[in-house]
């Protein structure tokens, strides 16, 4: 059986909106886009990001969207908002995203890590 090649793919962020961006970045490092697709095997290919700071953001998102985790111990829900995490590190803010969209499985790992945002 031959290895699948992987190319790698630079998008330019600037004007795009985030959610259409995340759903396409998703579809290269999952590997859907290939006729050889599998969804047991991680052939996805490398994906980089330029201009992230010129990513468009819909509606009131940049004010309002929050973010939540939780270290498991009670009354430990901590907030941080889009705002924040964009002005500190745009690029986490499209890992997140893409992070949700990805299966829910132990190739997830593998395949964010071929994420390159600049």
């Amino acid at each position: 059986m031959m290895k699948e090649k992987r190319e790698i793919h630079t998008i330019d962020a600037t004007g795009k909106v985030l959610g259409r961006l995340a759903v396409q970045i998703a579809l290269l490092l999952r590997g859907k886009h290939k006729p050889s697709f599998f969804p047991y095997k991680d052939m996805g290919d490398f994906v980089v990001i330029r201009n992230i700071k010129k990513i468009k953001l819909t509606g009131k998102k940049m004010e309002k969207k929050v973010y939540y985790r939780h270290s498991g111990y009670l009354g430990s829900l901590k907030t941080i908002s889009l705002k924040r995490i964009f002005e500190k590190n745009p690029g986490k803010v499209l890992e997140m995203a893409v992070w949700g969209m990805l299966p829910k499985n132990k190739l997830r790992a593998k395949m964010i890590k071929r994420l390159k945002c600049k």
